[in-house]
């Protein structure tokens, strides 16, 4: 056992560049210099309370102590969104082969709450890849406004913009907030780097938000020791 855990470390340290990283900063100095899509952030998640395809409510306070990695799409989306779902699909195998597993949560939020009811919500992450042991598919609550995960959208600064069609001009950007709820990165694009989110994931679950004179915590930092 102690030697396949060493082995996950090795393997860790050796694919995730900022692995030897002792603070956020540093994290953040190696990916600016690496991933051009890479936008640190310091400030509050904005709150959001919403509704799983299960009818379960999920408010941001929920999910104190998980990295979220979150990004908005919807559904009928013809082009970039099932491309966005397929490249967090990618990050989150990376994550799930190591034991961050248990301390992320991939949430997916439509922008198109009217039409995204919950058999489709519930089969869309499988259908691009996403494992729906650490996956969630949000929709508005019932007494919400239809806009409101649209809102939700511009308070992470950016926007679906209905259009006469049907559609919903908008960008792409994957979000990262850490065990506090803090706001921690953005990831521009579809041309990022996954094994640089993978990065930021992995700095999050290690505490290195903190000050790094604090000691260091998590099973990386444990395994490290053991080398």
């Amino acid at each position: 056992m102690l030697r396949g855990l060493v082995a996950i470390a090795v393997l860790a340290s050796s694919f995730i560049p900022g692995a030897r990283a002792h603070s956020l900063d540093e994290v953040n100095e190696l990916l600016k210099d690496d991933e051009k899509y890479f936008q640190a952030i310091d400030k509050p998640a904005p709150d959001f309370t919403l509704r799983a395809a299960d009818g379960a409510v999920v408010r941001l306070a929920d999910l104190r102590g998980k990295v979220v990695v979150l990004h908005f799409v919807y559904t009928s989306c013809p082009d970039v969104c099932p491309l966005h779902a397929e490249k967090i699909a990618e990050v989150q195998k990376m994550v799930n082969a190591t034991p961050m597993k248990s301390q992320i949560i991939f949430m997916t939020v439509t922008t198109d709450p009217k039409r995204d009811a919950p058999d489709v919500l519930r089969a869309y992450g499988p259908a691009h890849g996403l494992d729906p042991a650490n996956w969630l598919f949000l929709t508005t609550n019932q007494d919400q406004a239809e806009d409101a995960t649209r809102k939700l959208a511009e308070a992470f600064g950016h926007k679906f913009t209905l259009t006469n069609d049907g559609y919903q001009m908008h960008g792409i950007v994957s979000h990262v907030i850490d065990r506090e709820g803090h706001w921690r990165a953005n990831f521009h694009g579809l041309n990022f780097a996954p094994v640089n989110l993978v990065t930021m994931i992995n700095a999050l679950t290690n505490n290195l938000e903190r000050p790094h004179t604090e000691p260091e915590k998590g099973w990386l930092a444990r395994l490290r020791n053991l080398l």
